[in-house]
This record gives C-alpha cells, sequence and structure tokens, in this order.
C-alpha cells in the first residue's frame, strides 16, 4: 500500500512539469491607431489615469438622476442577468480545472449472481455472493496541454464575461442618463407649449374682440383658431413622449411604470465639459474591446486543445478495494485487490473528424480577431462622431439662442402692429410660428448636448479617476 500511495504521488505532478502546449503563442491583433482623434481640435488631452466605471454620472450635480442611477444599479433586470452570467462564467473555470486533478469514484456492490449451465466451462459453483468495497482512479496525463488549454480558454471567457457585465452597466446607466434627460427637455417643451397656449387664447380673445368690432375680418380669427388648436396638438403630442421617457426610466429602475412616479428634478442639469483621453488608451478604457480581446485569447487556447485531439490520449487509471463472497471476510488483507497504471489511446481513423475540428478552432479564431478589430474601429467612431457632436452643437446653441431671442422681439413688434392695424393676423401667425420652432429648437439643442455629453463619457469608457481620485477630464 505504501509503495502504492508513493507511485500515484509521483505519477500525478509529472505531467504538469513535462507537458506542453500546442497553442500558439498570443499575439494582440495589431490596429493602426492614430496619435490623436480627428473631432479633438485643440483640447488638452487628460493625463493618465485610473479608471473608474463608478458614478460618473455625479458630474452633473443632479440630486434626482443620482438616486435613479443608484436604483439602476441595485434594481435593473438585465445588469443582474449579466452578472449571472459572468457567475456563470466563473462556474465553467471551476469545471474546466477540475481537470488538473484525479477523478475518485467510490463503488460499492452487495448482489447474489447466478452463471448460465450452456457456457463453456460453466462453473460448479453456479450461485454465489459478491460484496466489493473499492475506490477506483482514473487521470488525464496533461502531456499535450489539452486541460491547461481548456483552462486557459474558461478563464479568458469569464474575463471577457466580466468586462460584458461592466459594459452592460457602463451601458445601462448611461441608457438611463439619456433618457432622464431626453424626459427632462420634453418636460421644458411642454412647460413652453403651455405657456404659448395661453398666450394663443389670449390671441384668440383679442381677435374675436377685433372681430366683434370689425376692426379685423373672420379670416384673423379662423387663423387665431387654427394657431391655438395646432399648439394643443403639439402640447398633447409632446406629453406622449414624456409619458413614454418616464415609462423607460421605470422599467431601466426595475419597476413597473404604472407604480412609479417621478420625482421632481433639475431643469437644467450641469453640462461638463469632457476632454479626451489618448486614443492609445481608449482600448484599455473600453470594456467591450476588452471582452473582445479575451475572445480572441480564448480562441487561441482552443487551437491548442484541438492540436491535442492529434496526439495519444494518456491516462493514469486504477481501483483498489477488497471483494468477499461473505461480509465476514470482506475486510480481511486476502480480500484486498489493487490495480494502477498507464492507459494510452490513439485514434487511427475519423473520417476528418479532428482535422475539421482544428479548420473550426482556427476560423474561430480568426472571426474574434475580426470582431475585435471591428469594436476597436466602432470604438474610435463612437468617440469621434460624439466629440464632434458636443463641439457642433455648442456652436449650434449660441446662433439658435440669438435666432430664438430675435424670433421674440420679432413677435413682439408683430403683435404691436397688428394691435394698431398697421399689419394683418397672417404677419401675427407667421412669427409665432417662427419663434415656437426657435423655442422648441432651442429646448431640443440643450437636451442633445445633454445626451451628447453622457454618449461621449459612454464612448470613452465611462468616467475615471486621478490619484487623488478626483475627475481627471470630466468637469463639471
Amino acid at each position: 500500500m505504501k509503495k502504492l500511495t508513493l507511485s500515484v504521488l509521483i505519477l500525478i505532478p509529472l505531467p504538469a512539469m513535462l507537458g506542453c502546449s500546442l497553442a500558439p503563442e498570443y499575439h494582440p491583433p495589431f490596429m493602426d491607431i492614430p496619435p490623436t482623434y480627428k473631432e479633438a481640435g485643440k483640447w488638452i488631452s487628460a493625463k493618465e489615469s485610473r479608471i473608474d466605471h463608478g458614478k460618473w454620472w455625479e458630474i452633473y450635480h443632479d440630486p434626482v438622476l443620482n438616486q435613479l442611477e443608484e436604483e439602476v444599479t441595485h434594481c435593473n433586470q438585465d445588469l443582474k442577468a449579466a452578472l449571472w452570467r459572468y457567475e456563470n462564467a466563473r462556474a465553467a473555470v471551476m469545471v474546466a480545472e477540475s481537470g488538473y486533478y484525479p477523478n475518485f469514484t467510490a463503488m460499492a456492490d452487495v448482489n447474489r449472481q447466478q452463471t448460465s449451465v450452456n457456457i463453456a466451462n460453466p462453473s460448479t459453483n453456479r450461485r454465489y455472493n459478491d460484496r466489493l468495497l473499492g475506490v477506483d482512479l482514473s487521470y488525464e496525463l496533461d502531456v499535450w496541454g489539452r486541460v491547461r488549454n481548456t483552462v486557459a480558454s474558461a478563464k479568458h471567457l469569464a474575463k471577457a464575461s466580466e468586462a460584458d457585465l461592466a459594459a452592460a452597466d457602463l451601458s445601462l446607466h448611461a441608457l438611463l442618463a439619456s433618457n432622464y434627460f431626453s424626459m427632462q427637455g420634453a418636460k421644458v417643451s411642454v412647460q413652453a407649449l403651455e405657456e404659448l397656449v395661453n398666450a394663443y387664447e389670449k390671441a384668440l380673445a383679442l381677435t374675436l374682440y377685433r372681430f366683434e368690432g370689425g376692426a379685423a375680418p373672420e379670416v384673423d380669427v379662423d387663423q387665431a383658431k387654427t394657431q391655438l388648436e395646432n399648439a394643443k396638438t403639439l402640447t398633447t403630442d409632446m406629453r406622449l413622449k414624456l409619458a413614454q421617457f418616464e415609462h423607460a426610466v421605470a422599467v431601466l429602475t426595475g419597476k413597473v411604470p404604472s407604480a412609479f412616479s417621478m420625482p421632481c428634478g433639475e431643469e437644467h442639469a450641469v453640462l461638463p465639459t469632457i476632454t479626451p483621453i489618448l486614443p492609445s488608451t481608449l482600448l484599455q478604457r473600453r470594456p467591450d474591446i476588452a471582452s473582445a480581446e479575451q475572445h480572441v485569447m480564448a480562441a487561441n487556447a482552443e487551437i491548442g486543445v484541438a492540436r491535442a485531439a492529434f496526439f495519444p490520449d494518456i491516462n493514469l487509471v486504477g481501483d483498489i478495494g477488497v471483494e468477499s463472497a461473505s461480509f465476514r471476510n470482506l475486510l480481511g488483507m486476502p480480500s484486498l485487490f489493487w490495480s494502477l497504471g498507464p492507459t494510452l489511446a490513439q485514434t487511427l481513423f475519423d473520417g476528418g473528424k479532428i482535422s475539421g475540428q482544428l479548420a473550426q478552432a482556427r476560423a474561430s479564431y480568426y472571426a474574434t480577431v475580426a470582431n475585435y478589430r471591428q469594436t476597436v474601429l466602432n470604438a474610435f467612431q463612437e468617440v469621434e462622431d460624439n466629440l464632434a457632436a458636443q463641439r457642433l452643437l455648442a456652436k449650434e446653441t449660441i446662433s439658435q439662442t440669438e435666432a430664438t431671442a430675435a424670433a421674440k422681439r420679432a413677435l413682439i413688434q408683430s403683435v404691436h402692429r397688428y394691435e394698431g392695424g398697421l399689419t394683418t393676423y397672417l404677419d401675427v401667425v407667421v412669427a409665432q410660428n417662427t419663434y415656437l420652432q426657435a423655442k422648441l429648437a432651442s429646448i431640443d439643442l440643450n437636451t442633445r448636448r445633454q445626451i451628447a455629453s453622457v454618449t461621449l463619457i459612454k464612448a470613452l469608457g465611462g468616467g475615471w479617476c486621478d490619484s487623488n481620485s478626483q475627475p481627471a477630464s470630466l468637469t463639471g
């Protein structure tokens, strides 16, 4: 027994020390990374700093938004599903790592048997009892690295799942912020439209007064009524959008829309200034890029698993136990049996199955490489798009603010001229429409700038902090 135990202890670590890996040497997929962003302009790039996908939304200094984002963290069902997918991937690593160790199986058997009288050389004792207790041993000698590459693949997939969890977290919080700012924009639009409806009602009353006094034709009344009803229609439509955004926020925070009531928040949250990180740093910032590369590494390890199938399987098998016809003699030394030794199995012909599996592994690898490169390209496109949006929407806001102010002045003048009988009501209608469109465009631009800031933060991989735990590239 001592010699048997010693043999097992010597043989088990042997393949780990002498085995080889048939997986190709891993090299990250090459990407031609530009030194700067095209749309960055003269902005100063952020300093290198530690990534923190945490509470980046706090740069908007909106307590209601902060509260809703926390509810996303704890209550969003998509985020919980991503978490359990990650836990599943971690468990898969445990399953793969079990291949490092021998498999011991206990066995017990109590039976009474009878052999056939018609067999060759029949036993004189055709009926007998059999009592057996033992342990079976099976252990794969990982000479070709199949187990190690399987474990490596599982670990890379677990890391990819962890990155997917971070990407889902970032995406869902960004979606909540975008819906929140859209909802706030819709709320401001509703308020502006309600003010215009009140103004149009006063204008209609004035027109009716002038019509009854013979100072205005009936067509002016019809135009005033049309203007009022159109404004009411726009208000109702904007209320619909507001309700839909509120429902979206409810679902993102894990609530049934009918049981959710939107708390009052700031109408104009702080618009942060966001400077882009270096393009070369983006590859480490984005969780979706990290996930894509981990898939490439897992596929690379799977090639090693497929290559190992061309070589013989070497296993250490054995068993030890006691067997007797009666319980009385079962535990005695004469009842002891054991066996221990290696086995070798090599496929001689499989119709191309192993070759096909290797071809599949290589094809999967090149597919993950292409997916990685496309993910990187998409990341740079998202950054460039939102840098351009941030810069150009700021310019649009300046000109739109001036246009809105001019339209308001023109409306006031047209109303005074109409009251003085110098123009027809058609001029007032045109001025009112112009001001309405300008006012709504200003509100829409402000909302788009808020959403563009959120999507830029998402495109850059979330918020990050320097060594002093202060925002390095996001300022309120």
